[in-house]
């Protein structure tokens, strides 16, 4: 019995040309056109943009972040004042928003999770709730939600007045107090020893993980090690820590952590915009897990939150995941809005930049590099994880 073989062609030929071939395509001349005319563009934008800038007399460059700023940035998690250099500013205000973004995230995955988990449950009422919550929170432009949440915060009472709750938690229009650590004596040997320390756990943890033998035994003991090292670390630097509670003290709470009405407004607007989101894909991916699972766990004895947190998440994250990371990127990129209420954010620092140095090409560009910058980390942390919990051997055999 004879088969019949079909002959494919092959390359043309070896060698450097064969390989140049296979880079540029079909149309090589076409591409070099275009990229020819793409490169002219920008270099006719760059050339008038510069001739502008002589006109008016703005050197273009970034020697205006080492020139003092003249304005006060209200909130800041770094110590500035009016005449410090703008690129202390900037980073100020990028603190910010890495402070909003990352708070966010965490906030919004945790009150997303419950409440995809409840909107499957058995209970009419309250899978009923978070649909009604979700549509609501979904279908509303963020914007609008801050300024609902801006409005709220600024509404509450004077500190004398304030709402509380346990004694450890106030309500007032100079914003939220809740029980927080407070550091003193903190210096650079202090900062220094923290970061070597979480550096060597990380790259301890990373190669573990590489060797596939990192046992829950090593990994708590690492762990212990590490809060012993951070223990010790205040008391030998000189440095100190206390637990505060706030109370309220003359006309205004002291003490505690205070989260200002605009930083309030914010993190509760994304945080309510972005669970809505995350409720909806922790609800997909639950359902995409077959029902077989379901009764095999039943078979073995398991109750429903052990299935829940043993079979059915783990398998769920697979499509979790990576829609997470999208929801992850839209929260950090409309933290952004934060300017329409007040917060001093990256995006409000540096408009202000560009208005009171008129190096508005500079500062839009560190704008868009910083974002990209955040974004990209953000997307490589997530895709580095989803690969992790990605199930393997699913091949078709």
């Amino acid at each position: 019995m004879s088969s019949i073989v079909e002959a494919v062609p092959g390359p043309v030929g070896p060698g450097i040309l064969r390989k140049m071939s296979l880079w540029w395509g079909n149309w090589p001349l076409t591409q070099v056109a275009v990229i020819a005319a793409v490169i002219a563009l920008f270099w006719l934008l760059g050339h008038n943009t510069a001739e502008t800038m002589a006109r008016i007399g703005i050197a273009p460059g970034f020697d205006f972040l080492g020139r003092p700023a003249n304005f006060e940035i209200g909130e800041t998690p770094i110590a500035f004042r009016a005449g410090d250099p703008y690129a202390r500013a900037i980073l100020a205000g990028l603190l910010n928003t890495l402070r909003a973004a990352a708070l966010g995230c965490v906030l919004a995955t945790i009150l997303g999770v419950i409440l995809g988990v409840a909107g499957l449950s058995g209970n009419l009422l309250l899978a009923a709730l978070v649909r009604w919550y979700v549509e609501i929170v979904r279908n509303t432009p963020l914007l609008l939600q801050l300024f609902f949440w801006i409005s709220l915060a600024k509404s509450f009472p004077s500190p004398r007045q304030a709402l509380s709750a346990f004694g450890s938690f106030f309500l007032t229009n100079r914003g939220v107090f809740v029980p927080g650590l407070g550091f003193h004596n903190v210096s650079a040997p202090t900062v220094w020893v923290l970061a070597g320390l979480a550096i060597a756990y990380l790259a301890f943890v990373a190669w573990a993980r590489g060797k596939r033998s990192l046992p829950a035994r090593r990994l708590g003991l690492a762990t212990a090690l590490l809060v012993g090292g951070i223990v010790l670390a205040f008391p030998l630097t000189g440095a100190g820590a206390t637990w505060e509670l706030p109370a309220l003290a003359g006309f205004n709470i002291r003490g505690g952590y205070n989260l200002t009405p605009e930083f309030a407004a914010l993190l509760a607007g994304l945080v309510v915009k972005f669970s809505a989101a995350i409720a909806e894909i922790v609800r997909a991916g639950i359902q995409s897990v077959d029902r077989g699972q379901w009764e095999a766990s039943r078979a073995l004895g398991l109750h429903r939150g052990q299935i829940m947190r043993l079979v059915v998440l783990p398998q769920a994250l697979r499509v979790i995941t990576p829609l997470t990371t999208s929801s992850y990127l839209d929260l950090t990129k409309d933290s952004s809005l934060a300017v329409a209420i007040g917060y001093p954010d990256l995006v409000s620092i540096i408009n202000t930049t560009a208005n009171t140095t008129g190096q508005s090409l500079e500062a839009l560009t560190m704008l868009i590099a910083i974002y990209l910058a955040i974004n990209l980390s953000v997307s490589v942390a997530m895709n580095v994880y989803n690969r992790r919990v990605a199930l393997r051997g699913n091949g078709r055999a």
